[in-house]
């Protein structure tokens, strides 16, 4: 595994109260780490603290925080820092997908991007510093989404949210690659199909196409050992050449002056599928 994780390294989470979150929070506990899970007050949080402190309960701590706010995610690296010791592992995961258009009827672009791109963005560069000035190994993994890349019409505000989390992230990953001395990586995790509370809508049992965050947090891992940059989850509809197809047409809008989105335009739809097929 990355040299960043192992017993008494620090490990923070947000969005770690359910899902991949809370999952990744439990295998960090379950290697020896000091684990920080945040997420925002209430009984989820509550809950997730009870199972994974279940691990470990000397070493896990919930940390109330809302990413959305600025104040708050300083206050929640100061009290990690405080609490647990420098951070090794700072995982950026919470995210919010309540459906968006593009007039913003409901009036939620301003908190999606709030949280789904600044709270990971600016939960970098607030914790970064610290974990460079170290001197030790360490991991910073940004949750994005296949939508920050293909970007398909129906939810713009999400897919905006996540493309600028894709951007920052190769950023990032570039000026730790070139700042002497650092030892700290950063990474964009892209699950495919997960079920998961943010994805369920109401469902109770998990549809076949779906993977369960245990098997999207093992690729996770799986991925990170490897050195990958782009972790570029299958699930159980959608492997990696499907995936590679269809981002490589996104980009060839570009290259080949479609219309945008043209895999949904009527007048490229065939052209799509024999690409596809090819």
């Amino acid at each position: 595994m990355h040299n960043s994780v192992g017993p008494g390294k620090v490990a923070v989470v947000t969005g770690g109260a359910s899902g991949l979150g809370l999952e990744a929070a439990g295998r960090f506990a379950a290697l020896g780490m000091k684990v920080c899970i945040a997420d925002l007050p209430g009984a989820a949080l509550e809950a997730a603290g009870q199972s994974v402190g279940a691990l470990a309960s000397d070493r896990v701590i919930c940390v109330p925080t809302d990413v959305g706010k600025l104040d708050q995610i300083r206050a929640l690296e100061a009290r990690v820092t405080a609490e647990l010791g420098p951070v090794s592992v700072l995982m950026n995961n919470a995210g919010m997908q309540p459906g968006s258009s593009i007039f913003d009827a409901e009036a939620n672009w301003d908190r999606i991007i709030a949280v789904n791109m600044l709270g990971i963005i600016r939960g970098a560069q607030i914790f970064a510093p610290g974990m460079i000035a170290s001197g030790q190994p360490g991991l910073i993994l940004n949750t994005g989404s296949k939508q920050g890349i293909t970007t398909p019409p129906g939810d713009p505000a999400y897919n905006l949210s996540k493309a600028g989390v894709k951007a920052f992230t190769e950023a990032l990953q570039h000026h730790l690659r070139n700042t002497k001395d650092c030892q700290v990586e950063a990474k964009l995790f892209i699950p495919g199909f997960v079920f998961t509370p943010l994805t369920a809508h109401g469902r109770t049992e998990k549809p076949a196409g779906a993977w369960t965050p245990a098997q999207t947090i093992d690729f996770l891992f799986q991925s990170v050992e490897r050195g990958d940059f782009y972790i570029l989850c299958p699930d159980n509809d959608v492997g990696r050449a499907t995936d590679a197809k269809r981002i490589a047409w996104a980009a060839g809008d570009i290259t080949e002056n479609r219309p945008p989105l043209s895999r949904w335009h009527p007048d490229y739809g065939a052209a799509f599928k024999a690409w596809l097929d090819s």
